[in-house]
């Protein structure tokens, strides 16, 4: 009997432990390594920031549906992996496993830009807990009469997405407020263009997403190097192709919203 280990409980790790042992059948063992006891539908965290949905719409407990497949379920975090052992360790346990499938995610580098993530000056829609407190804020933003607002994605993000749907989430909010008129928005993007996606395009993104911008009056500045960010402005370094800043730009904000890089997690990198 061979023995599958997964590390990581989301949208990657998770359908595929459903796979493998669906695949695999009785003869062979699936194992599942999560930090967290609950899987958390990611996409749906910029709803969470605005309060359209709660946690609780978009979590539910792993161990009954897991247990239900006969998938193993280990809840803490994998603090390293022994590959010429086939050993992963949780803590002080070991995890012995002849085939391993990391599905980790991301560490979020918010270090990399001075301000930057929910220890800094801006919140975040990475996690679904970084989407509570965000949600928390943006209330308070709301209640005291809005404000100025930017948005986007930082230098060395690779996930440019979300940033675009959480910028149209807040404009329709602020819309069913009454206030959109009382908060400029601002996106901020180090693609060379808006619909750039880290992609090139996709199809006519490029047409799309300026028209829907214009349309809900977001201005953007792009070739973008966020500089630092502080309670009440984002420094952008607006550069060429070659790289040298030839412009830079002080964005006032209340309410700030910037996707980090993403690095490799600890036990991986």
């Amino acid at each position: 009997m061979a023995h599958v280990v997964v590390i990581g409980a989301s949208t990657g790790g998770l359908p595929f432990a459903y796979d493998a042992k669906k695949t695999l059948g009785n003869d062979h063992k699936v194992t599942v390594i999560s930090n967290n006891p609950n899987f958390n539908f990611i996409p749906s965290n910029p709803w969470v920031a605005v309060g359209w949905r709660s946690e609780d719409d978009i979590s539910f407990e792993l161990a009954p549906h897991l247990k239900r497949k006969d998938i193993n379920l280990i809840v803490g975090e994998a603090t390293e992996i022994k590959p010429n052992d086939n050993q992963v360790m949780v803590g002080d346990q070991v995890v012995d496993y002849d085939y391993l499938v990391l599905a980790t995610g991301p560490k979020l580098a918010f270090d990399e830009v001075k301000g930057l993530g929910p220890d800094g000056h801006s919140v975040s829609i990475c996690t679904t807990a970084h989407a509570k407190v965000a949600s928390d804020e943006w209330e308070d933003f709301c209640e005291n009469g809005g404000g100025p607002i930017a948005v986007g994605a930082v230098q060395g993000a690779s996930c440019f997405g979300p940033a675009y749907e959480f910028a149209c989430i807040m404009d329709t909010d602020l819309k069913k407020r009454g206030i959109r008129d009382k908060c400029p928005m601002t996106f901020i993007t180090a693609e060379p263009y808006i619909g750039h996606l880290g992609l090139g395009g996709v199809g006519d993104s490029k047409g799309l997403l300026e028209s829907e911008f214009r349309q809900r009056h977001i201005k953007w500045i792009t070739n973008a190097k966020v500089a630092s960010i502080a309670a009440d402005k984002v420094t952008v370094e607006e550069v060429n192709d070659e790289g040298k800043t030839i412009k830079t730009h002080e964005v006032e904000t209340k309410h700030t919203m910037f996707l980090p890089a993403f690095k490799g997690v600890d036990t991986v990198a």
